[in-house]
């Protein structure tokens, strides 16, 4: 195992290198470990982490139906909506793929993850990312929270409109990471950031 020429270190002999008789002392051993070992499993965690892992574990069935439930009611919503262009989510019957997802995805999760494009265009899109009050203005997916982002004016903005237009950003697109709130509520933000209300 360390005399032999490990393949994904380029044939590196350990125990040529870090072996008995090297300028570091025998070390082969621990060298191999981290390098591999590490590289492969990762470090051992802390058990105060495990138990917090674990304590998420628990609900995360509950939480990821609670996600896709909520972004489908939402999707639904947005696409009855007098202020939205069209809402792009695989579990609208009109997406263009929705007939893959309902084959490939299990009944009613496709995903927390949606787009919408509000009509007005750039300025009703840097409007409505400012007049959410419960979701909150992030680039970050898959959160609790509900995010909100309007990547023309925020992560794409250094891109000209052309460049954009090639990238597949639309002026007038929010995208969505549905939370796991109550959809009452989430549906009431968007109304009032939609129709400007409290």
């Amino acid at each position: 195992m360390f005399t032999e020429p490990s393949e994904g270190y380029h044939g590196l002999v350990f125990n040529d290198v870090f072996g008995k008789g090297s300028q570091f002392g025998n070390i082969a051993f621990i060298i191999r470990a981290r390098v591999e070992g590490l590289r492969d499993f990762g470090a051992c965690v802390s058990p105060f982490n495990s138990f917090l892992f674990l304590q998420g574990l628990e609900t995360l069935s509950l939480r990821i139906e609670r996600h896709n439930s909520n972004a489908l009611t939402l999707a639904n919503w947005l696409n009855n909506h007098s202020a939205v262009d069209w809402v792009w989510y695989p579990g609208l019957i009109n997406h263009q793929s929705h007939n893959n997802a309902k084959k490939y995805l299990r009944s009613g999760f496709y995903g927390s993850m949606l787009s919408f494009g509000i009509k007005g265009g750039l300025e009703s899109g840097k409007k409505f990312i400012n007049k959410v009050k419960l979701a909150s203005l992030l680039a970050n997916v898959g959160d609790a929270k509900t995010l909100v982002i309007h990547p023309a004016s925020t992560t794409h903005q250094q891109l000209s409109d052309e460049d954009q237009k090639v990238s597949g950003v639309l002026p007038e697109a929010i995208r969505v990471s549905v939370g796991i709130e109550h959809i009452d509520d989430i549906i009431n933000d968007f109304e009032q950031a939609l129709n400007g209300k409290l």
